[in-house]
């Protein structure tokens, strides 16, 4: 069964998950459990929910004894009812993690009724927190990686089996299937993997070829020469046809893709824009083709500028000229990419990921005022929260305002479990505002947290081995 998303929601569960998402924002864990809890019931198959749920849940039980041990009642009922009725038993397993959210019995239960239910993405999720709570359990890992291939997911699987050899580096059989997973990513990329099957249903190879070369991405500017020489005389006596006037337009798309020339770009403009007027605007895909070409046109430029000036045109007569119309290009851009996210948002006023991107792109155009209503109701979708609370601390401290900005990184840190990119870029900043407030000791302690696992990461072995005096 497929995954469902926010948008599949009913109206009274999208109502509940805003609730759900305010409630974790406002540090109210079990209000949100709970709310979340009753979204699952009737949308069994939200990801997104039960992923927050989780973290929500760990984060909640920190530091409290469990009261679950050995073989739980929970499992063995949960097991009994998984052939019967695999939803009531993920909804089982859900009510008991909320104790104890990394149980790994109880993670068992979800991934084998997830999967009886016909949702195998949250099979993947329940063994991944098994792994993510115990990283040296290679016999989950090896189920892991087993469900990943199953699943079709063989990069995640070379990632899983890469792990288990690492932790025991005389596993053949992980060092293996390491390599087998990895044959069949390639394979999946290159799209070997179904050319056989469908060719030996062609009787005619010569048709076989001709409809793999208009279909497949183009990868020959010849080819899509001859295509363009082809459709273009019929577009002449047909201008009006969307369909074939969309088609040409992603031929010149894919031949700037290989050519980067004026003449490429400037025909897919002229199509995708011919195709926009012709859906009288009604396509945001047509929309977004013609904002990423107008995009890549400026970049283009902003290339050209930087390439000249670096290679000794800053001593030329013009080159103030160039430099006045690069920043002009920069600033442009930004205004183009704002006014995009400001169309998306009006159009959606309730996509919280949208309000998100828009917070983003007026970051990166230091309009930092603007930018920090956007972010504070972003934050109350669960999938951007930690970045928008990231943005938020930079938006406080560009200005000045730096007892809010230590308040957001610290508050996005303590909901981080993994030391990842992110949360070490957070703890990075939130050492800086640290240390523009003068507290050596609170800047030192982010910076060594950050070494303990990250020797390399920018200058904090610098920073922490000059604490020392080393």
């Amino acid at each position: 069964m497929p995954i469902t998303t926010e948008k599949d929601l009913s109206e009274n569960s999208r109502a509940l998950w805003l609730k759900a998402a305010h409630a974790v924002e406002l540090k109210n864990f079990g209000y949100a459990i709970s709310l979340i809890q009753n979204i699952l019931k009737e949308a069994p198959g939200f990801l997104d929910a039960r992923k927050t749920l989780r973290k929500v849940e760990i984060i909640a039980t920190r530091g409290k004894k469990s009261f679950l041990s050995g073989l739980s009642t929970a499992s063995l009922k949960g097991a009994g009812m998984v052939k019967k009725d695999p939803v009531a038993a993920m909804e089982l397993a859900e009510k008991t993690l909320e104790s104890d959210p990394t149980n790994v019995q109880i993670n068992h239960l979800l991934k084998e009724a997830s999967k009886a239910a016909g949702y195998p993405e949250i099979a993947a999720f329940a063994l991944e927190t098994i792994v993510e709570a115990n990283p040296t359990d290679t016999k989950t890992m090896h189920e892991l990686g087993e469900h990943y291939l199953t699943m079709g997911r063989a990069d995640e699987a070379v990632n899983v089996y890469s792990k288990i050899a690492e932790i025991n580096p005389g596993d053949l059989t992980a060092v293996k299937r390491s390599k087998d997973a990895a044959a069949t990513a390639s394979m999946k990329k290159g799209g070997w993997d179904t050319a056989q099957s469908y060719r030996d249903l062609m009787k005619n190879k010569d048709e076989a070829i001709s409809l793999e070369q208009k279909s497949r991405v183009v990868k020959s500017v010849e080819m899509i020469d001859e295509q363009l020489g082809e459709l273009t005389p019929q577009w002449e006596e047909a201008q009006t046809n969307v369909d074939l006037t969309r088609r040409i337009a992603k031929l010149w798309e894919d031949r700037f893709e290989q050519r980067q020339d004026d003449e490429s770009l400037d025909g897919a403009y002229y199509y995708y824009h011919h195709t926009n007027e012709l859906v009288g605007g009604s396509d945001p895909a047509v929309a977004r083709k013609l904002s990423t070409l107008q995009l890549q046109r400026i970049d283009m430029r902003v290339k050209a500028l930087e390439d000249w000036l670096a290679q000794g045109g800053e001593g030329h007569d013009e080159a103030e000229a160039y430099r006045n119309e690069l920043a002009e290009l920069k600033r442009h851009k930004a205004e183009l990419l704002i006014t995009e996210a400001k169309k998306r948002v009006e159009r959606n006023p309730t996509d919280l990921q949208l309000r998100f991107e828009l917070g983003e792109q007026l970051v990166r155009a230091a309009q930092y005022t603007e930018a920090i209503q956007e972010l504070q109701r972003a934050k109350q979708n669960p999938n951007a929260r930690l970045k928008a609370m990231n943005l938020l601390g930079q938006c406080y401290t560009e200005k000045n305002m730096l007892d809010l900005a230590v308040k957001q990184f610290q508050e996005a840190a303590s909901e981080m479990l993994a030391m990842d990119a992110t949360k070490k870029e957070i703890l990075y900043k939130l050492g800086l505002v640290f240390e523009r407030m003068g507290k050596k000791d609170e800047s030192l302690k982010c910076m060594k947290d950050i070494y303990e696992v990250d020797y390399g990461y920018l200058d904090v072995a610098q920073r922490v081995e000059q604490s020392y005096g080393s």
